[in-house]
């Protein structure tokens, strides 16, 4: 069995169990965060579908809280995370498909069954582990979930084909496991502009998020191409707003935005981050 090994631990986020902890307390508790911490508790509600930012934590992790805090108290048996592949490595949609992943806070095993009925419900999917090697957008959502809904198991997609074509098929397959289950958290995994003055990057980001507040994919695209906003995980999130679509969801609330200047104080050139929750049908 494969056991996937963290890529950024003692980068992005802190590579030991206790200053983990300790990092995504503060996410929660500071300025820019929820201000409150979650109570770790299993409910049974159904989870909200999340967009959530991939930066270092000092950067992205106050907002990618406001996205977890949404998940206390729900019944999280399965995270289906999607994000981005930034370094061109593996196939063009990629399932990570047995073992474990693994993080300073134990570890996550892979749900091969689910990973094998997505891949039988469309030939969009390759079963891949090249594609996860070295990627993190999958990566630092993970301690989060660990942190809030405590164990879980666990389908990681690649998507290095963001088209949106591709996006739509892998929301179509997405969808026909939410109409089946209300166990599973679906979670985009994207960050927004990228290096551009703090004005610029948080107009172009409203409406790249007024797009996804609406659900619409087409839209987003368009507003994407038009406006040259460089959102990275573009494809992931189409995916995860075509899919909540499909199964009667009709808007998403963006619950944080903030970018790196808000935390570093640098406004010249930022990177811009959002947290949406989009709630499914009984939730």
């Amino acid at each position: 069995m494969a056991r996937r090994r963290p890529a950024v631990s003692g980068m992005f986020y802190p590579s030991g169990r206790e200053s983990l902890l300790r990092e995504i307390e503060s996410c929660f508790l500071h300025r820019l965060g929820p201000r409150s911490l979650p109570r770790r508790v299993k409910g049974d509600r159904r989870p909200s579908a999340l967009i959530s930012p991939h930066a270092g934590y000092m950067y992205s992790g106050p907002v990618a809280a406001h996205a977890y805090a949404r998940l206390d108290g729900c019944n999280v048996e399965v995270a289906i995370v999607l994000g981005p592949n930034h370094y061109g490595v593996g196939t063009p949609v990629s399932i990570f498909p047995e073992g474990a992943w693994i993080t300073p806070l134990g570890d996550i095993p892979i749900d091969t069954e689910l990973a094998m009925e997505l891949s039988r419900l469309s030939d969009v999917f390759s079963l891949d582990e090249i594609s996860h090697e070295h990627e993190h957008s999958i990566e630092v959502q993970l301690p989060f979930l660990q942190y809030v809904v405590g164990s879980f198991r666990l389908v990681p997609i690649c998507m290095l084909d963001q088209s949106i074509e591709a996006a739509l098929r892998v929301g179509e397959a997405l969808a026909e496991i939410l109409k089946r289950r209300e166990d599973v958290a679906l979670i985009a995994s994207s960050d927004m502009t990228h290096y551009e003055p703090h004005e610029r990057a948080s107009r172009k980001d409203s409406i790249a998020l007024e797009r996804i507040s609406r659900l619409d994919v087409e839209g987003l695209y368009e507003a994407i191409f038009k406006h040259d906003i460089s959102m990275c995980g573009y494809g992931p999130v189409a995916a995860v707003l075509h899919a909540c679509r499909k199964v009667g969801a009709e808007q998403a609330e963006v619950l944080k935005y903030a970018t790196s200047g808000d935390v570093a104080g640098d406004y010249s050139s930022v990177v811009g981050y959002a947290a949406v929750e989009i709630k499914l049908p009984n939730t």
